[in-house]
């Protein structure tokens, strides 16, 4: 079992949360470790980002530098916000 500790948020943001994980049928500590699960950190963002740009290479016969993939526009980003939009959609719809 994960050791456990605390986390100090405001009275408000604390029943906002609660209310959340009851209507999902989940404890708060559920939520927050699911919503913690999805917010990829920073490191996590660069190594999904060089497995994306090995396989565009590697499969596709990509030849752009990283160079080349840092000055043009930041497809990758566009489409885990378009993701990312669609699951709260389907969330709210679900609600």
């Amino acid at each position: 079992m994960a050791e456990n500790t605390t986390i100090q948020v405001s009275r408000k943001a604390r029943d906002h949360l609660a209310q959340v994980a009851k209507e999902r049928g989940m404890t708060l500590g559920q939520l927050v470790e699911q919503l913690a699960a999805e917010q990829p950190t920073a490191e996590q963002i660069a190594e999904r980002v060089a497995a994306t740009r090995k396989v565009l290479r590697e499969r596709l016969g990509c030849t752009l530098s990283d160079e080349e993939f840092d000055s043009g526009p930041n497809v990758l980003a566009n489409v885990y916000a378009v993701a990312a939009e669609k699951a709260r959609a389907l969330r709210e719809r679900a609600a």
